[in-house]
């Protein structure tokens, strides 16, 4: 008997349906075709154990799985649930009327139960676009997934669940989202406050003038003088994302597998700070299978490199072409993909080793030639990209609010010290 499910392949932002076409014929083993990886292919182990653990036996025929198109290579465990079914409709047990009107993904536990998948906002995009009437991904993911109207899609817990659907009960209800009101309530609500900046007037002025132009910016300064506090708050006076841009930075971050369980769409423009150990792929996105980096991360938002003459050069000289076309495409040996990558660069960084050339309250130990290695380390044509520079003297304790002072010079316990 032949089954087909379907599901769908997620390659970079490209989504590709996939048919899982199910045959069974006498014999007794088990074949897998399609380019599928190891996680798929070790999705029989997955299955098998699932089905004997919620009651059902493992037909003992010889069962062929090909995954349509065979030329486009199938990646991690989401296949496990439309895998599943098709092995169950293929042996008589499930009716297949409902199995091509419905998209099926999700990674199955040996008991059962459905855990979460990348994608699936992308993936219902698409199980839209191919007309179907309806999406079955695991509960984890329906938040996600019911942002896409004129779609049913139903978060299911367990396999049994899904079986259930399938068989016709009809006590599964699809969840529906008001995707506009969610994202305008979730709008303006930020952690950090840009009013809570003390002094440094004229890099405040600076960072509104990027904000508003989306110009890149980096801060030159001593420690302590507010570089990292003040980047951290640029994105409460960034102009508010567009429902747009929202669902195109959710679904980059949907792919990564960055999304919480509780979130529909991103709301408020990313902010991005990775540490300077971070590797070239990480930043620009690929590996073995493909995801993300830090700059498509960081789409529609900021990317913030704090100290930034600590970054490899190597590191930082992948961003020159980013930075100008605003797109990163990866090409290796298996694949060719392209990610969006509009940011706004913020660095920061001291001006020279110890930090404090300059500072009128420190005493600078480094020569002429420690610095000039030091700015040495930021290539020409890097800055050349940065349209503002500014330098930032210490905040003297007079610009903190006399609240503020009192509770710093006052100490946190009673003192110790012997009277004389």
């Amino acid at each position: 008997m032949l089954v087909k499910t379907y599901c769908a392949a997620v390659n970079g932002l490209e989504v590709t349906t996939v048919t899982c076409e199910v045959s069974m014929s006498r014999g007794m083993q088990f074949h897998l075709t399609g380019l599928a990886d190891t996680a798929v292919k070790e999705s029989y182990d997955r299955i098998k154990a699932a089905l004997i653990n919620n009651g059902f036996n493992i037909p003992v025929m010889d069962i062929t799985i090909n995954l349509s198109p065979a030329d486009i290579k199938k990646e991690g465990s989401g296949y496990d649930l439309p895998l599943a079914i098709g092995i169950i409709a293929a042996n008589g047990k499930v009716e297949s009327e409902r199995l091509e009107r419905y998209m099926l993904m999700g990674e199955l536990g040996l008991d059962g139960r459905l855990q979460p998948i990348r994608g699936a906002l992308p993936i219902a995009i698409q199980a839209r676009k191919e007309k179907f009437k309806g999406l079955i991904v695991p509960q984890q993911n329906i938040r996600e997934a019911a942002v896409v109207n004129q779609l049913e899609v139903y978060g299911m817990e367990t396999l049994m669940d899904v079986i259930n659907f399938m068989q016709g009960d009809n006590s599964y209800k699809p969840t529906i989202i008001d995707t506009r009101k969610e994202f305008y309530e979730q709008q303006n609500h930020y952690e950090l406050d840009f009013s809570d900046v003390r002094g440094q007037e004229s890099v405040k002025r600076a960072l509104e003038v990027a904000a508003a132009g989306g110009h890149n910016l980096i801060m030159i300064g001593p420690p302590g003088s507010g570089k990292s506090m003040m980047a951290k708050r640029l994105p409460g006076i960034l102009p508010p994302l567009t429902l747009s841009e929202s669902l195109e930075t959710t679904q980059i971050h949907s792919i990564a597998g960055k999304l919480s369980r509780d979130t529909s769409l991103i709301s408020q423009r990313p902010f991005r700070s990775p540490h300077h150990t971070i590797s070239q792929v990480a930043l620009c996105g690929g590996g073995t299978n493909p995801q993300p980096g830090e700059i498509s991360l960081a789409h529609n938002g900021v990317l913030f490199c704090d100290e930034l003459p600590e970054f490899s050069r190597t590191v930082l000289e992948v961003m020159r072409q980013p930075l100008e076309d605003r797109k990163i495409t990866i090409s290796r040996a298996k694949y060719t993909i392209d990610y969006p990558c509009s940011f706004m660069f913020v660095a920061s960084m001291n001006p020279c080793p110890c930090g404090y050339y300059g500072d009128p309250t420190h005493h600078c130990v480094c020569t002429p030639g420690q610095i000039q290695r030091y700015m040495n380390k930021i290539s020409g044509p890097l800055l050349d990209r940065i349209d503002i520079h500014c330098d930032l003297p210490s905040v003297s304790a007079s610009w903190l609010p006399a609240k503020s002072r009192k509770n710093a010079s006052s100490p946190s316990r009673p003192s110790t010290a012997m009277p004389r």
